[in-house]
């Protein structure tokens, strides 16, 4: 029989509904990062950084992407003939075939992979997070503290506890209480949804609940172990830890890479973050280009300025455009003198000559003014803009644009254009 001592569970099934068009085609955990990066590469890195050999990532919102991104784990050394990188998607059951409803109901439905490693723990990891973190070191606390469940769990301004699931813990760090995000918050110690379990007690809770509609870990699971007597102990970490879940998050995770003292290093030799990159030639940047304070990817080719900005691999900025304060995806074409403040710009986007992103009031988005807001222009993947338009602050544009869409050449501050058969 296989014997694992720990396998890792990749929760990266998530649409990502918070990020508007950037997922729109795409799952979250697949969204470029950093450059060159997509936001899986930092648990999975995480995972081999680790001496964890064996993971599942678990897919279900547009999963193609993603798929190709891991391939067989070659980048993070997961093509092992025992264990590796494997993809668990939904399948179908001889009976009572479903989708995954909830985290730890994902979770039951893979609970045949699991028994195939006979492991003694099983690590419950998003894959949507920014972040570095041993998890032996997560895995001795476990073992010394006897657990039988350890939740990962770091400090959080206390106004903001109550967006989180929230432990509270005695001297020892054994929980007492667990509130899912609760009103009034009685710790600000906030579980990052990483959680360590001893396997036979995994594996009975979710048993038991497993006819739960939507069984979730914050939500069923974890106050299940509670009540039932189990050991419950935080892992308190201080390290760096993002949540890029909103366009505003996400824009800000992406701008402190390029900090001058960087607090999210992507340069330690001693752990290093790996990802499936493609072969292309080196970037180019004009003798008349003005680059400062920005990270610029393979193959790009940079003719005009860019301040303060993350340039995806084989993009093409054209002579006297200027970007600013923007995030710009792989493969994208911004033409001549075009003018870019603070905007998000997907893979496989073409802005032709003289177009300005951000400019105008800071005007709420009335479609969605909860996604599409931080003064940001957000434009989804393969999109195009034509030549000539000004587009305002809090707006968020899909599909192949045409003059036309544009009354007076302007899309104003705060509206969303979503051609026909895109979604947002």
């Amino acid at each position: 029989m296989i014997k694992k001592e720990m396998i890792a569970m990749l929760l990266a099934g998530g649409q990502g509904s918070r990020l508007g068009v950037l997922t729109a085609k795409v799952a979250k955990p697949a969204v470029a990062f950093g450059g060159k990066y997509r936001i899986i590469d930092f648990p999975l890195s995480n995972c081999i950084n680790s001496g964890i050999d064996t993971v599942g990532v678990l897919t279900q919102y547009q999963p193609l992407r993603l798929n190709t991104h891991i391939g067989i784990g070659i980048p993070w050394d997961l093509d092992r003939n025992i264990g590796g990188v494997s993809i668990l998607p939904p399948y179908e059951k001889s009976a009572n075939s479903e989708w995954y409803t909830g985290t730890a109901n994902a979770i039951y439905q893979n609970m045949d992979y699991m028994e195939t490693y006979n492991p003694d723990y099983v690590l419950i990891l998003s894959g949507d997070h920014i972040y570095k973190m041993d998890y032996e070191v997560m895995l001795d606390y476990h073992k010394e503290n006897h657990a039988d469940v350890t939740i990962a769990a770091m400090p959080v301004p206390m106004e903001e506890a109550s967006r989180f699931g929230i432990v509270v813990a005695d001297g020892d760090g054994r929980i007492t209480e667990f509130q899912e995000k609760p009103p009034e918050p009685k710790s600000n110690l906030a579980s990052m949804g990483i959680y360590i379990f001893s396997w036979p007690i995994l594996k009975k809770a979710l048993m038991e609940l497993r006819d739960v509609p939507g069984c979730d870990f914050g939500k069923h699971i974890i106050p299940y172990c509670h009540e039932n007597g189990q050991r419950l102990f935080a892992y308190e970490y201080n390290g760096y830890w993002k949540d890029v879940g909103t366009l505003g998050s996400y824009w800000e995770a992406n701008m402190e890479l390029i900090d001058i003292i960087p607090e999210f290093n992507l340069y330690e030799e001693f752990w290093k973050i790996y990802t499936n990159s493609d072969i292309i030639p080196p970037q180019y940047i004009s003798e008349r280009a003005i680059i400062d304070r920005s990270i610029i990817g393979d193959g790009a080719e940079i003719y005009g300025e860019v301040h303060n900005c993350v340039i995806g691999s084989g993009v093409t900025i054209g002579e006297g455009s200027v970007v600013r304060d923007s995030i710009i995806m792989k493969d994208v074409k911004i033409d001549s003198g075009c003018i870019i403040d603070k905007a998000i710009i997907a893979e496989g986007v073409h802005i032709n000559d003289n177009v300005t992103l951000g400019t105008g009031a800071d005007t709420p988005n009335l479609l969605k003014p909860n996604i599409y807001s931080f003064g940001l222009v957000t434009i989804g993947e393969n999109s195009v803009i034509p030549a000539g338009v000004q587009i305002g602050k809090n707006t968020a544009i899909s599909g192949v644009t045409v003059k036309e869409d544009y009354p007076g050449g302007m899309l104003e501050s705060g509206e969303t254009l979503i051609k026909a058969g895109e979604r947002i």
